[in-house]
């Protein structure tokens, strides 16, 4: 599981990067998409990780949070790409 979790929250930072550099908005928007399927991922991982107490209460809240931000970042940043489309 915790190479699982390394892979899928790693791979979220990876698509932004590659974001960046996006050939089209769509794209752009397509990377920003894999990223948001990727921090999803994680937060599955997160909690079985808690579930099997490979992690706190306070370590499970705080990354899970942390990752929930990123995520409603990830959606407004598609959405607002997409509106400008």
């Amino acid at each position: 599981m915790t190479d699982q979790i390394l892979r899928s929250g790693t791979s979220i930072g990876a698509n932004i990067q590659e974001s960046i550099n996006a050939v089209s908005d769509a794209d752009y928007v397509n990377k920003l998409g894999i990223a948001l399927k990727e921090a999803d991922e994680t937060k599955y991982w997160l909690e079985l990780l808690f579930e099997t107490k490979y992690l706190n209460r306070q370590q499970y809240t705080s990354i899970y949070n942390d990752n929930c931000k990123i995520c409603g970042a990830l959606v407004n940043c598609i959405k607002s790409k997409k509106m400008s489309m």
